[in-house]
């Protein structure tokens, strides 16, 4: 069975993700509709209606205030809490995903707090490790013809590319704004860089002599060659829908580039993992059963005694319970299906609270 591609929207704030995530979901709809995720807890209003929502489970407004955080520790503390929960994620997901080709996540705005995050980085590779899945770096066409500003999303993106190893499309957003035709110029010919760079105020002095920002994007740029080369760019306008059809081939080509290559690298990576635990179980019992040999042999009297008896054991392994937390707005609630946190906050605060850090 062909498994759905996840593709997870990231970019900084303002270059228009949630608007991007609503002309996907509106070009799906038109055969199959997507599954979506909202990671943002701060956000007030969406364009489009997602399927699991963390706001539904965890009150980002609620969180400052327990916490005495502000905005950017409430979205990252909120963002930790719903991790907790991302195993039932995944388990909704998964049921879905035989009826569904495109699992889609919109993360929050601080493009910080999901890329450099501990939560971040599990919910990537919780979703890669299940899925085809797709990174999908938005960038805002229009504040990038400086080359400064053109530069620094570069250096993000490759940043990124290399933290996560995962397939990577940079999608120049607002081309109905800004033709991104000089974003390619850039990316393939980097002396066109150099050239626009060198025309650009900013990177030289009063004198006209070229500053050291200047010299050092020239090196960046060098650099970055490289990176371009094994990189897929795309063109969209999220408010016409231009560019969409040449988006998602590239996000078939992403497929295929996961399965050949970031699949075999991680059944490596677990592999190694694996034999690097069963070792050191290996050493532990080892030492331990060592350890028990010196103490038999000072203790004979004592180890006689020292026998397991299972009619003395007490109790029983105790349950969680299995409560669910995440909700699934796709489908009718039913009794104990889940927790809505949000709404028991609403109507007492002492009920809902998280336990403060010890």
């Amino acid at each position: 069975m062909k498994k759905p591609v996840c593709i997870i929207t990231i970019g900084m704030a303002g270059s228009g993700k949630s608007s991007f995530v609503n002309r996907l979901n509106a070009h799906l709809s038109q055969q199959s509709a997507p599954y979506i995720l909202n990671l943002d807890p701060a956000v007030t209003n969406l364009p489009f209606e997602p399927n699991i929502d963390i706001r539904d489970t965890v009150d980002y407004h609620q969180v400052m205030k327990q916490y005495n955080l502000g905005p950017n520790g409430g979205i990252l503390t909120a963002l930790n809490l719903f991790t907790t929960k991302f195993d039932q994620v995944l388990d909704l997901v998964e049921k879905r995903a035989e009826s569904v080709d495109y699992i889609i996540v919109d993360t929050p705005g601080q493009i910080e707090i999901f890329t450099w995050s501990a939560s971040g980085a599990i919910i990537t590779d919780a979703v890669a490790s299940a899925l085809p899945t797709v990174l999908a770096y938005i960038v805002d066409t229009p504040r990038t013809v400086a080359p400064a500003t053109f530069m620094s999303n570069m250096l993000y993106a490759c940043s990124i590319l290399y933290k996560t190893k995962l397939p990577f499309i940079i999608v120049f957003n607002k081309i109905d704004v800004q033709p991104h035709a000089f974003a390619l110029e850039w990316m393939r010919d980097f002396e066109t860089f150099q050239e626009a760079l060198a025309t650009h105020q900013s990177t030289t002095d009063d004198d006209g002599a070229p500053t050291y920002m200047n010299s050092l994007m020239n090196s960046m740029s060098l650099v970055l060659d490289e990176f371009y080369k094994h990189l897929n760019s795309v063109g969209v306008s999220s408010m016409t829908g231009e560019g969409v059809a040449e988006f998602f081939k590239a996000v078939e080509a992403s497929r295929e580039e996961y399965e050949k290559e970031y699949l075999p690298e991680l059944a490596r990576v677990r592999a190694q993992r694996e034999a690097t635990l069963q070792k050191q179980k290996e050493d532990s019992t080892t030492r331990m059963l060592a350890d028990l040999a010196v103490d038999r042999a000072s203790n004979p009297t004592f180890s006689a005694q020292d026998r397991w008896n299972p009619d003395e054991q007490e109790g029983e392994e105790e349950d969680d319970g299995g409560e669910l937390n995440i909700i699934d707005r796709s489908e009718d609630p039913w009794p104990g299906q889940y927790i809505d946190l949000t709404e028991t906050r609403r109507k007492d605060d002492s009920d809902g609270t998280w336990p403060r850090p010890a």
